[in-house]
């Protein structure tokens, strides 16, 4: 098990950087979901997906910024993530829906980034119905 203090796993390399904020979102996926005529749902669920936004915040390392940043835009379906969970780490197969950084300063030999974002999308589910 990783001890985390800071950093992430994608597909087993990993990426010394801050986390600044870590949300998790639990999403509940049907097949079919309707009301039927007397009002009632009916509905047949597929199961729960975790997917997690996270900002990284400032990397201090430009190489290690452009790193990460290359590997989140990989033309890649499918990564596999290891976060750190209550129990340790939670890893899963995911895709990137959105990566996001953000200028701080433009400088005579290059630009410092003052944050960078990706949104990963869970492939399966993490509880099936």
């Amino acid at each position: 098990m990783a001890k985390y203090t800071q950093g992430i796993y994608i597909d087993g390399e990993f990426f010394d950087v801050p986390f600044a904020s870590v949300k998790r979102n639990a999403e509940f996926l049907y097949r079919y979901a309707e009301r039927t005529e007397t009002g009632d749902l009916a509905a047949d669920m597929i199961g729960v997906y975790y997917n997690y936004t996270v900002n990284f915040g400032t990397i201090g390392n430009p190489s290690e910024h452009r790193r990460l940043f290359n590997k989140l835009t990989e033309p890649t379906p499918f990564h596999t993530i290891t976060f750190p969970d209550a129990s340790g780490t939670y890893s899963y197969e995911a895709y990137m829906s959105n990566v996001t950084d953000e200028m701080d300063k433009i400088m005579r030999n290059g630009v410092r980034f003052k944050s960078l974002t990706a949104k990963f999308i869970s492939k399966s589910p993490a509880r099936r119905a």
